[in-house]
């Protein structure tokens, strides 16, 4: 891969600023690559045959293994090919803290040759949910605000909303969900916030530390809303008598909101 500078290439016009820049504003010091193609709304393939998936950005899966396309799953790969297409297929990336995930793909931020952030633009059109995943999280605030913008106009995937009460969940994987918490409690194993006997939200004991302990444990009777990747425990032979079956771990403290 050759290496050259963005100062130049990725020069961003003082006059001209796009939204996605409003909400992440440009960094410096990054390294131009050449996309070989879109594979889906939040993963690239480069000309160097590593895979890239954007940091912070969620968006909706296309049909594997007999399953549909979800909802916008299409329509967000093609806007997605549409924003690298109009940088010229070059793209400038600003590796995660955490450089690679557990399949191997190259975690990074992704920017367009203006300078505006990929992720922040496919979340401002409502083509995608807005994630953190520590200790990739350095842009957490602005892709909230990128995905806040999207919501409040009903944009893509926020026309209709795509929030889950807990009663509602019916499989495992990303989804955004609602319920009122019926207990919050701490043990060795983290900390455990119940809503309504259906699903049970988790924050690993290495994670602890980045949530405010007396803020989760003020939750209890509050409705709140919650997002990240739904697991089915009864799938994974741990469900207990009394537990519920649907785990959502946190990832980051972002991943839990009061309901909207």
């Amino acid at each position: 891969m050759k290496k050259a500078s963005l100062a130049g290439a990725f020069f961003v016009s003082a006059i001209w600023l796009s939204a996605a820049q409003a909400f992440c504003p440009t960094p410096t010091g990054m390294i131009s690559v050449s996309v070989q193609r879109v594979v889906d709304g939040d993963t690239l393939r480069l000309s160097d045959g590593r895979s890239v998936r954007m940091i912070g950005l969620n968006t909706p899966e296309l049909g594997k293994q007999g399953r549909s396309d979800e909802p916008f799953a299409v329509a967000a790969r093609k806007r997605l090919e549409a924003l690298v297409a109009d940088s010229g297929g070059r793209v400038g990336l600003r590796p995660g803290r955490q450089g690679k995930d557990h399949y191997g793909r190259t975690l990074a931020h992704v920017y367009s040759a203006s300078g505006a952030n990929l992720e922040a633009q496919m979340l401002a059109d409502g083509f995608g949910f807005q994630v953190a995943v520590a200790p990739n999280v350095d842009l957490v605030a602005c892709q909230q605000a990128a995905e806040t913008s999207a919501r409040q106009a009903g944009r893509g995937i926020w026309r209709q909303s795509p929030v889950l009460k807990v009663q509602q969940i019916q499989r495992s994987g990303f989804a955004v969900v609602s319920g009122r918490v019926s207990k919050v409690q701490r043990n060795r194993g983290g900390i455990w916030i119940e809503l309504q006997d259906a699903l049970v939200l988790r924050v690993a004991p290495n994670l602890v530390g980045q949530f405010d302990n007396a803020r989760l444990q003020a939750l209890k009777g509050q409705q709140i809303e919650a997002r990240g990747w739904i697991v089915d425990r009864s799938r994974r032979g741990g469900l207990q008598a009394g537990q519920a079956r649907w785990l959502l771990p946190l990832t980051d403290p972002s991943m839990l909101q009061g309901s909207r």
